[in-house]
């Protein structure tokens, strides 16, 4: 298979990272269509030598780039999954020129109950890279993706949807990268996927994510935030499944679809922690506007009642950015530290060219 760069750098782990003792179903050189597993031993009370399973499809025909799609890192977040699934079953290799590794259910405990973090750990599959080969179920995961199959790909979709707790605006993500070259390639293959929203998300800097992992790679790098809410939202998979298939048609995977055109629109950014509005107060949080409303700092934003406390008066919460709602809590029921808003400002600080 080809690569996008000559300067990508692969080497994820120093030489002495223990091996783990994944294996896979699927041979990953094989031309036309698979289906399979990645197999995790796991020694749970109940099955002394099973395995955990993680779905994995892959279509190859030709050559060209590697492209990795994700789906399921958290369990609560169905576009992207199903488009995956979609695409193993419905894909034909003959339109294919290269390879492509779908992951449709990571985190695959999660996925099978609808959480966003593994049951069977307790760990966010999105925080646990570059994961460890001989931990947890769910580092184990992270660390196979980070081991094995990030070093074979030339291009990365994680495509995220928000989750249960959070409503979102349907965004295509650019996770943020200190060399100009890269980030220009993540930028033009996010302005590809054609979603209503771009948005540069860097989760706080936070390194322990699949997409910085991936950048961390070399990897180009594409993201989504769809609608969320712990349910299927009918336009956001349809931008979903019109948007993959945009990126593999720019990344020249397959051919050009005729769907929208790359996204034209400002970039939007998440600019530290004035992004974020949190609880302070336990109780039902009210909030004052809808996703999209522009907002200005120091507004009120919404409230937080306590309706099983007569005495106690509701705690208004303000803005601390200029921009819009980009994402707000579904769920009404609040504690202390709970993220109820998010908002996105207009990107600063681009590198020339990429505004």
């Amino acid at each position: 298979m080809t690569q996008t760069d000559n300067d990508r750098n692969n080497t994820m782990t120093s030489p002495d990272r223990p091996a783990g003792n994944a294996f896979a179903t699927v041979d990953f050189d094989k031309p036309g269509r698979q289906a399979g597993f990645v197999m995790f031993p796991h020694s749970p009370h109940d099955d002394a030598w099973g395995v955990t399973r993680l779905p994995i499809g892959i279509i190859a025909n030709g050559t060209g780039p590697t492209v990795i799609l994700e789906g399921g890192n958290h369990g609560d977040e169905y576009e992207g999954s199903i488009t995956i699934s979609e695409m193993i079953r419905d894909l034909d290799p003959a339109k294919v020129s290269g390879r492509l590794i779908m992951m449709p259910a990571n985190n695959v405990h999660a996925c099978t109950s609808a959480q966003r973090t593994s049951p069977v750990d307790g760990v966010n599959l999105n925080r646990a890279f570059p994961g460890d080969p001989r931990g947890t179920i769910t580092q184990q995961i992270a660390a196979y993706l980070t081991d094995h199959i990030f070093p074979m790909g030339d291009a990365f979709l994680d495509l995220h949807s928000g989750g249960s707790s959070l409503q979102i605006l349907p965004s295509a993500i650019i996770e943020p990268v200190a060399d100009a070259r890269h980030y220009a390639r993540n930028v033009a293959a996010v302005r590809a996927f054609g979603a209503p929203n771009t948005v540069v998300i860097g989760n706080l800097g936070d390194p322990r994510t699949a997409t910085a992992t991936a950048c961390r790679a070399g990897l180009t790098t594409v993201g989504t935030e769809m609608r969320g809410g712990g349910t299927v939202s009918l336009d956001a998979l349809d931008i979903c499944r019109k948007g993959v298939r945009n990126v593999l048609a720019h990344l020249g995977l397959i051919e050009p679809t005729g769907n929208a055109p790359p996204q034209a629109g400002d970039i939007l950014d998440l600019p530290g922690p004035a992004a974020y509005v949190y609880a302070d107060d336990d109780g039902v949080f009210e909030p004052f506007h809808e996703l999209g409303t522009p907002v200005f700092a120091g507004q009120p934003a919404g409230r937080i009642h306590r309706p099983w406390d007569t005495a106690f008066r509701p705690v208004t919460l303000c803005y601390a950015l200029d921009g819009i709602v980009f994402g707000r809590r579904h769920l009404g029921r609040v504690a202390p530290g709970n993220c109820v808003l998010v908002v996105a400002a207009p990107a600063k600080g681009l590198p020339m060219g990429l505004s």
